[in-house]
């Protein structure tokens, strides 16, 4: 059981330190953020001073081994538009994108299991039928695509929900949040849904599947054999069976969420961490490119230690391995 948490956690590591280098190779190549920090017509004195006070001109080892130490000791740079620490930025902008991870999590989640177990019951039934089709023309479309055409039909022509921004929030203190306001709470839903149609379809999928293993082994047909209400069956035996790998697959598609809310946040101009990234592109801005791609690396690297280790928990035959 040690040797294997500890060759666990091992390869944690060591994929922390390659998303760490992948993170610094990676945004040195979009753009000069000089160019895009000093004055119209400087000189190049003063391209060559701003180089050096953010430390642009040393030699590409020496930034590297800066770039790790701050980051083992929790320092993520100062961003270059922003001038503020990048951890400050990050963690100001990491409640819209949570609540909006949150919210889509369980739209997806309450959607998706009725309906794969709707599908499950009747696999060629119509309304089975028609639910995939739908799911998968709606998996099919871009991301951007789905929220113009979510804003097209709510926000501009019947003007029911508005098309971008957060809305009201209240500050906690440790937290801003949206939940407490109705616009804040109106402002959710079309991002949400955008964010969630992938998951859900995955999700509904994927629930179909198992509950149509589960309801085809013995011990159902057993059940149904002593005269079991139907209701306990399908909602105590099968669906509790099936919903084992919903679990595990849920909690890795959260970290893709929050990875891959890029595009939503963009289209509804949702002020999270997404939106953060895609204006420093645009600039550049290096420090916030390679400490969001750190997070997400982090995030991913914690999810799949975390599951691998409930793993060998649940299942003692991986300890054995």
């Amino acid at each position: 059981m040690i040797r294997i948490l500890t060759t666990r956690l091992l390869q944690a590591v060591l994929v922390m330190v390659a998303v760490i280098a992948i993170a610094f190779i990676m945004f040195r190549f979009v753009g000069d953020p000089v160019a895009a920090m000093v004055r119209e017509g400087a000189s190049q004195a003063e391209k060559d001073a701003l180089r050096a006070v953010l430390g642009l001109d040393r030699p590409l080892v020496i930034q590297f081994l800066n770039f790790v130490g701050r980051v083992l000791h929790g320092d993520l740079g100062t961003s270059f538009r922003y001038q503020q620490p990048v951890a400050t930025l990050l963690l100001s902008r990491l409640p819209a994108t949570l609540e909006l991870v949150i919210v889509a999590t369980i739209m997806s989640l309450a959607i998706g299991i009725p309906l794969g177990v709707v599908c499950a019951l009747k696999p060629n039934g119509a309304l089975s039928r028609l639910t995939q089709s739908l799911t998968l023309v709606g998996i099919s479309m871009p991301t951007f695509v789905t929220g113009l055409l979510l804003i097209l039909v709510f926000a501009v022509n019947l003007r029911w929900l508005p098309s971008s921004g957060r809305g009201d929030v209240v500050d906690l203190g440790f937290w801003q949040t949206g939940f407490l306001t109705l616009s804040g709470l109106k402002s959710l839903i079309l991002p949400s849904i955008t964010l969630a149609l992938f998951q859900l379809t995955l999700i509904m999928r994927l629930v179909r599947s198992e509950m149509i293993d589960v309801l085809s082994s013995d011990y159902i047909r057993f059940a149904f054999a002593r005269g079991l209400p139907r209701s306990y069956i399908y909602g105590r035996l099968a669906l509790r069976n099936a919903l084992m790998p919903v679990v595990t697959v849920t909690g890795l598609q959260i970290g893709q969420l929050i990875a891959f809310a890029i595009v939503t946040e963009t289209v509804f101009q949702w002020p999270g961490m997404g939106l953060l990234f895609t204006n420093a592109v645009g600039f550049p801005d290096i420090p916030v490119l390679s400490a969001y791609l750190l997070f997400v690396g982090f995030l991913f690297v914690l999810i799949n230690t975390v599951v691998d280790i409930l793993y060998i928990f649940i299942d003692p035959r991986l300890r054995t391995r």
